[in-house]
């Protein structure tokens, strides 16, 4: 902390007072630019009091042409209440002065810098400005500058809701009524049309690697528990802005303690499955995010250690996080695989399954998996797209998130989002006559990781200013986790989702 140049007597109002002139180099030019794009900001301390205020302004707009224009504040007005001898609160506005562009100016450049103070006389006691000034946060609060992205959101959860129901009170019945139609009324309806109930002996065939395949589902069903953790804790306000660490913290803690769900889920898909070999399984599942996980980080962690850098975690921190994962997160994995494997009851599936499979017909472009994965991630990923960019401000810039009530509401919309594209594709894929709609429903929805890499790809190269071997292998290694992550959960509740639904179709049909 320095002692600032603004002289400011008390109760004393100033207008129009020079504080410097500065002339700018090409450097700083260059350098005010970065830091005003990146929304760097002051803090005064005014008897104690926290001030602070933009160093610029970024105004962005159009699409064709694009402007963005940069503007430098060279005034500040201070407008500070009192009550008799004690500053009760202050605060600062650049009211009636045009900042200083920086767009299209050549080096050096002098600015002058100017200031004004404004005296407001008060009757709220000093014992009770301590309320007054926690009840005031320079960091964004409203919901404002989020009704895009839920505007956005709510749209595409209402449009893909309309269209699973209309398949499901459209389609659906009119499929119901052809396929349950009697041995007399058969021959009048076209034979040669038949869909998805031609494929009734063969839909609940078991995926091949249901090892592997049981083993993601029940990470994904770990991390969407971990993830509404994490959102409930921050909606009822057990994080601060100020302490960083503590969702990390809150991650860890929670990652091995619901260990026991990917246990549990996976054990329990296997057995249902037919699985024998259970203890493979749950080491598989323990071994799926873990090793990843680990690779990334040791190969992180010694980038820093080599460079020096205080984000290198110490060796007392890393066996501390060994031991709570081999005496709390693995054990407990272990536990929920014991009990998931003794309560699984058979399958039930509604249809047989032929010992022959049958073969698949081919089916035109547009039906085919890579199209599939391509519409299945595109739109989980539109509904979060404008979120990300406050998200990534917030863990790479120096935003602070604070609006974790409007991230909880996004994060319902996303799983809704990718459930609803999950149910249509797979209606899709069993109407194409192919029944092989386990693993495709996982990939079609866990592809949203990939466009949200590519997401990060864009924030890296042309929103962010980061540079360096160390700074660019954390952005992209941590990165990588996190699209994983967004595969392994929203894969998972794209099968959950499929699984319900052709349960229900097959149910409902009369089978020979």
């Amino acid at each position: 902390m320095a002692k600032s140049m603004y002289k400011i007597p008390f109760k004393k109002n100033l207008e129009g007072e020079e504080l410097c002139k500065v002339t700018l180099k090409e450097v700083d030019l260059d350098k005010l630019r970065e830091a005003i794009e990146d929304l760097y900001y002051f803090e005064f301390v005014l008897d104690n009091i926290p001030v602070r205020g933009f160093i610029g302004h970024l105004e962005e707009g159009g699409f064709l042409p694009h402007n963005h224009k940069i503007h430098l504040w060279t005034h500040l007005h201070f407008n500070i209440e009192f009550n008799g001898d004690q500053i009760i609160f202050a605060n600062i506005s650049t009211k009636d002065h045009a900042p200083v562009s920086l767009d299209g100016v050549t080096a050096p450049l002098e600015v002058p810098f100017t200031y004004s103070v404004k005296w407001h006389e008060t009757k709220l006691a000093f014992a009770d400005r301590g309320k007054l000034i926690r009840g005031t946060s320079f960091f964004p609060k409203t919901l404002e500058i989020h009704w895009l992205s839920i505007i956005n959101s709510m749209v595409l959860v209402f449009l893909l809701l309309g269209f699973v129901v209309i398949i499901l009170t459209k389609i659906l019945n009119k499929d119901f009524a052809r396929y349950n139609t009697d041995d007399d009324d058969s021959e009048e309806l076209d034979q040669d049309d038949i869909g998805w109930k031609i494929i009734h002996t063969d839909v609940f065939r078991f995926p091949s690697y249901k090892t592997l395949f049981c083993a993601l589902i029940g990470v994904g069903s770990q991390f969407l528990a971990l993830a509404t953790g994490i959102l409930l804790m921050a909606v009822l306000g057990m994080f601060n802005v100020h302490r960083h660490g503590s969702i990390n913290t809150a991650g860890i803690l929670l990652y091995a303690l619901t260990s026991c769900i990917a246990g549990y889920v996976a054990a329990n898909l296997y057995r249902r499955m037919g699985g024998e070999n259970w203890v493979w399984n749950i080491n598989l599942t323990s071994c799926l995010f873990a090793v990843p996980f680990f690779v990334i980080w040791s190969t992180i962690n010694t980038i820093a250690w080599a460079h020096g850098s205080t984000q290198a975690l110490p060796l007392t921190t890393i066996l501390l996080l060994v031991f709570l994962w081999v005496l709390v997160g693995y054990p407990l994995m272990v536990i929920g695989g014991i009990f998931g494997k003794n309560w699984a009851n058979g399958f039930d599936a509604p249809c047989r399954t032929k010992n022959i499979a049958r073969e698949i017909p081919d089916v035109p472009w547009y039906r085919t998996s890579p199209v599939h994965c391509i519409v299945g991630g595109f739109l989980p990923f539109s509904a979060i797209s404008v979120e990300l960019y406050y998200i990534f401000a917030t863990l790479w810039g120096r935003e602070h998130y604070t609006l974790y009530g409007i991230l909880f509401i996004v994060y319902g919309i996303l799983l809704s989002v990718t459930a609803c594209i999950s149910v249509a594709l797979t209606y899709f894929q069993l109407s194409a006559e192919d029944y092989r709609w386990w693993w495709r429903s996982v990939f079609s929805a866990g592809t949203t990781g990939i466009f949200v890499f590519l997401y990060a790809l864009f924030y890296y190269f042309k929103r962010s200013n980061m540079s360096g071997f160390l700074q660019s292998a954390e952005f992209f290694g941590y990165t990588l986790l996190a699209c994983y992550v967004f595969f392994l959960m929203l894969g998972t509740v794209s099968f959950f989702a499929s699984l319900k639904f052709v349960r229900y179709i097959y149910i409902n049909i009369k089978m020979d």
